[in-house]
């Protein structure tokens, strides 16, 4: 019975690690799922294996009848000239209207996913961050967002204790 209940115990804290939010960052509130479908276009992001090389990077994101979200990632190997896609699904931790979601594309097991800045009047830009500090993504409706905008967005994220000197700028060209 004890193995049991460490192995919950265990099981928990591993979930709950995956799907947090760094210290002294807050997701937005007022979201509105609906207006953040459709495609967005991945600017800068910390290096993570799962997207070393790739270019041309986007999501798409559409509506699931059991209300979450369906994920496709999708990105260009330039070394290899072939496109890379995973997809994924993504629920609502909380709120539906806080930008906290945890999102699969590995069976039971799930990434936090937390808008943490987003261009609330038209939703043209956002910042999106994993469980700690080390994943971060600014993502843009737009292939070339304004230079003003970008550089509002990584002073947001630095500002919020990210690497933002490590950022890599993909191209979308």
């Amino acid at each position: 019975m004890k193995i049991k209940k460490l192995a919950c115990a265990l099981f928990m804290l591993l979930t709950v690690g995956c799907t947090g939010i760094p210290d002294g960052v807050r997701a937005i509130r007022n979201f509105q799922a609906e207006r953040y479908l459709g495609v967005w276009y991945e600017i800068a992001r910390l290096d993570h294996s799962f997207e070393r090389g790739l270019d041309h990077v986007s999501a798409t994101y559409t509506l699931r009848k059991d209300g979450g979200i369906d994920v496709l990632n999708r990105g260009y190997n330039p070394q290899t000239g072939e496109w890379k896609e995973a997809q994924g699904k993504a629920y609502f931790i909380g709120k539906r209207d806080e930008g906290r979601l945890k999102v699969s594309f590995f069976g039971p097991f799930y990434g936090a996913y937390n808008i943490i800045a987003l261009d609330q009047e038209h939703y043209q830009y956002a910042l999106v961050c994993g469980p700690d500090r080390s994943y971060l993504w600014v993502l843009a409706r737009d292939k070339k967002p304004a230079s003003q905008t970008l550089r509002q967005l990584v002073g947001m994220a630095a500002k919020m204790g990210f690497r933002t000197e490590d950022l890599i700028y993909v191209s979308q060209e």
